[in-house]
């Protein structure tokens, strides 16, 4: 029988980074969270521990965000299981950087196919229990390069921009309501895509950061949760940049 009781929030790649982060943001009594990974499952397993250390439960599902049959049968699960769906974080995402000119297509249909194509499916998912219940919050993570571009990495770009796009788009689609739709633009966060950068290529992305750090997933988090607060259920259609003053809009 779906229990109506918890608040029940999905993150897509909760497995690690800014997933896991925003998963243990979440995590408390009376907070279910269920959340998909790719690849691999100890690191899923590991953020279910995590979430149960702080009172919350977690289930993660291995699920293909680019199947959007996959994304369904993952949907009506978390919606059979508890009756509602709260608040939807599109969090997953891929690179595949390379300079323009020789760009594969392949690298290209990955990433916009993962980071755009995959939120596509898992809002539209959502969409209709969240319309039935008359509440959501839908927060879709984006990125400064969205925004500002980055040499070596269109692809990437593209989607990220596109998922600003979609955001303002589907918010105006569903204010009536009562379903908030917004983005979080991380900049330069501490994260396994940025753990293989040099040193020497850290520092110099450090130097143009007035706030002199890189950020953490802790911080995006936080600004996830405020999206999905009650406080901000008169804010939709907006992009929440967290750069340390990288950029500024």
């Amino acid at each position: 029988m779906p229990d109506t009781n918890v608040r029940c929030i999905v993150v897509t790649g909760g497995s690690r980074g800014i997933g896991r982060a925003v998963c243990l943001a979440f995590a408390g009594p009376g907070s279910r969270i269920y959340f998909n990974y790719a690849s691999s499952e100890k690191a899923a397993q590991e953020t279910e521990r995590l979430v149960a250390e702080k009172g919350g439960t977690a289930v993660g599902v291995r699920v293909d965000v680019t199947s959007e049959a996959e994304v369904a049968a993952f949907i009506k699960k978390v919606v059979d299981e508890t009756g509602r769906i709260d608040v939807l974080v599109n969090n997953a995402g891929v690179t595949r950087d390379g300079l323009l000119v020789r760009m594969k297509e392949a690298d290209w249909d990955t990433v916009n196919d993962t980071n755009l194509k995959g939120a596509f499916f898992c809002l539209k998912a959502v969409a209709r229990p969240m319309m039935k219940q008359r509440f959501g919050r839908i927060i879709n993570i984006t990125s400064l390069v969205g925004v500002t571009g980055n040499a070596g990495q269109a692809n990437y770009c593209a989607s990220k921009a596109g998922l600003i796009g979609l955001t303002r788009s589907a918010a105006r689609e569903l204010a009536s309501r009562q379903i908030t739709v917004n983005a979080v633009a991380p900049g330069f966060i501490d994260t396994d895509m940025t753990a293989d950068l040099t040193e020497e290529a850290k520092g110099s992305i450090v130097e143009q950061i007035p706030m002199q750090r890189s950020g953490t997933p802790q911080e995006v988090a936080a600004a996830v949760c405020f999206f999905a607060s009650e406080e901000a259920g008169y804010i939709t259609g907006q992009v929440l940049h967290v750069n340390g003053g990288m950029f500024t809009s």
